[in-house]
């Protein structure tokens, strides 16, 4: 057929239609498994694991493990395969997954809000040392970590945490993993709520319970009355602050849509006030959206910080409203205030609200060890009633400590090397699991960042502002580098004599808190790891040489030159 005026599609080349896969959302009807762990979890729920490690695995031993258990379906009993001694960084990315896979495991014990008796805390050391040859690392999220686990002894491990009331259920997966907590929670003399019965009434609806445990991809959930913002609330995917409204009182501003890893977002305010009943209803709300408007098609996009980034806090609270709380409205809210304490991890000694006092202090950047755990239960056994903390910055709290006992208990905690009087390089300084077992890592962190701690004690000995230093040992962030001071990236970098080495990308001036933000990273700036103390050294002495009076780090840091940050 010629073409006409009135036919000009006859002459015109033929448009390929092309179909729009969508993000894998269930809501929108895209149910197909887009990738390979949305299969693995079509195929079986990963709680559902548990029976056959118990049954099969755990008897036959680590051979029998089938590949989409191993890799898949553990995590979500807290195992990860651990990384293969003798691998170096450079062959992180270029190997397969089995040719990383040690036979051992690190398992993840979760410890909401921190909280812990002595006796768990006794049964948590005792566990290492006679099934994870000492290791027992506590986490930036109140976790405890063991290495050297084997399939075998795994049904005994879980016997005794759970006769003690711990678990390591969704520890790992795409799941709703450890809800962390202020680790003074109705203890603080300065706290506007207590946020511990909503926490417990959040893990009894979602723990163990199938209707949440296939999610895009993990799920981070934090829940903080305290003044001080002690819970880094603005990376997590949700997370409930507390404030107080002119009107109603004491309640929580909620955040959605943080998270860091290689693309880093702060979380967004809802702008709604919650009392701490409604508190769960608000929780389950929000893990339901990310469930089924989550994107699953692709898996680095699969974290509710990019939906949030999509929709915005506007349209994800008229959802939440409209279509999983019956189209109940929420009252609009205050934001947190600005907190006044610099240091917001409560080490030192500190006022409770019935008279007596905690003691928080420091291990060095998380590590610890079985024996030194059962030591610090014997310790608050004596000295306090019987109830420790872990902290989301790798430290520990004893509570309830009598006025006539704190300075005994000080002493005695110094003595194990866990100081509550810690330098600033002690206090502010963070490492993840790095290649020592890790899979991911490219570098060493843990024994790196102990030794950077003696370095800059003995260099720069009278500095003390308040700053924060955080050793990643790949860009995944689990050491939050985005928001530290002082953040180190690890990879590999060559050195003078053009060898590659284990080295830093550095980020400078990162921040939580109200004026949180991302650290900057200077144009090449690439560290070596023998050149690191010397490097903080250098830009620290910058800093006291150039800082405006009352100034913080990661304010210098912001607006100083190239030249002083190099």
């Amino acid at each position: 057929m010629a073409a006409t005026p009135q036919n000009p599609a006859a002459s015109a080349p033929r448009r390929k239609v092309s179909r729009h896969r969508g993000e894998g959302q269930w809501a929108a009807g895209h149910f197909t498994p887009l990738n390979g762990n949305e299969q693995v979890k079509k195929d079986d729920d990963g709680l559902n694991v548990r029976t056959r490690i118990e049954t099969i695995y755990s008897k036959a031993g680590f051979d029998s493990i089938d590949p989409s258990d191993l890799r898949g379906r553990m995590r979500w009993w807290g195992l990860y395969t651990q990384r293969k001694p003798g691998i170096d960084g450079g062959k992180t990315a270029i190997l397969e997954p089995e040719e990383l896979d040690d036979r051992y495991f690190m398992l993840r014990v979760r410890i909401d809000g921190g909280a812990l008796t002595t006796q768990q805390l006794r049964v948590i050391g005792e566990l290492s040392q006679e099934f994870a040859r000492g290791t027992a690392d506590i986490t930036d999220r109140q976790n405890v970590q063991y290495h050297w686990i084997r399939i075998e002894d795994v049904p005994e491990i879980w016997n005794r945490l759970e006769a003690v009331g711990l678990s390591t259920v969704t520890a790992c997966g795409d799941t709703p993993r450890v809800m962390i907590g202020s680790p003074v929670a109705g203890i603080a003399e300065d706290e506007i709520i207590d946020g511990t019965p909503a926490l417990e009434e959040m893990k009894r609806r979602v723990l163990n319970n199938p209707a949440y445990s296939n999610l895009p991809r993990k799920f981070k959930t934090a829940i903080s009355g305290s003044p001080v913002l002690d819970v880094v609330h603005e990376i997590n995917d949700v997370a409930f602050v507390g404030v107080r409204h002119p009107e109603h009182g004491p309640g929580f501003d909620v955040w959605v849509g943080g998270g860091l890893s290689t693309n880093p977002k702060l979380g967004v305010r809802l702008g709604a006030w919650v009392p701490i009943d409604e508190v769960p209803d608000i929780y389950e709300g929000v893990v339901s959206i990310f469930r089924d408007y989550g994107y699953r098609r692709l898996r680095n996009r699969a974290r509710l910080k990019f939906l949030v980034a999509d929709w915005g806090p506007e349209k994800f609270r008229q959802v939440l409203e409209d279509e999983y709380l019956g189209g109940r409205k929420l009252i609009d809210g205050p934001a947190p205030e600005q907190p006044v304490q610099q240091w917001r991890d409560h080490i030192g000694v500190h006022r409770q609200q019935d008279g007596r006092f905690y003691v928080g202090f420091a291990p060095r950047v998380g590590r610890v060890d079985g024996s030194t755990l059962t030591k610090i239960a014997d310790l608050a056994e004596a000295h306090g009633s019987g109830r420790v903390r872990t902290t989301v910055e790798q430290k520990m709290i004893v509570l309830d400590v009598e006025q006539e006992q704190v300075d005994s208990l000080v002493d005695e905690l110094e003595a194990l090397d866990l100081t509550a009087r810690p330098s600033t390089f002690r206090r502010g300084t963070m490492a993840c699991t790095g290649i020592e077992f890790c899979k991911l890592a490219i570098v060493e962190t843990k024994q790196r960042g102990s030794t950077l701690i003696d370095e800059l004690e003995r260099r720069l000995p009278e500095f003390d502002e308040p700053l924060t230093i955080n050793l990643n040992g790949c860009p995944n962030a689990c050491a939050r580098i985005q928001v530290a001071d002082i953040g180190l990236k690890g990879q590999l970098v060559l050195n003078d004599q053009g060898e590659q080495v284990e080295g830093y990308q550095v980020h400078l001036g990162g921040a939580l808190g109200l004026q949180a933000g991302f650290g900057r990273k200077v144009r090449g700036l690439k560290v070596t790891a023998d050149e690191l103390p010397d490097y903080i050294e250098r830009v620290l002495k910058r800093f006291q040489a150039e800082r405006q009076d009352g100034e913080r780090f990661a304010a210098w840091a912001a607006r100083a030159s190239e030249e002083a940050l190099s």
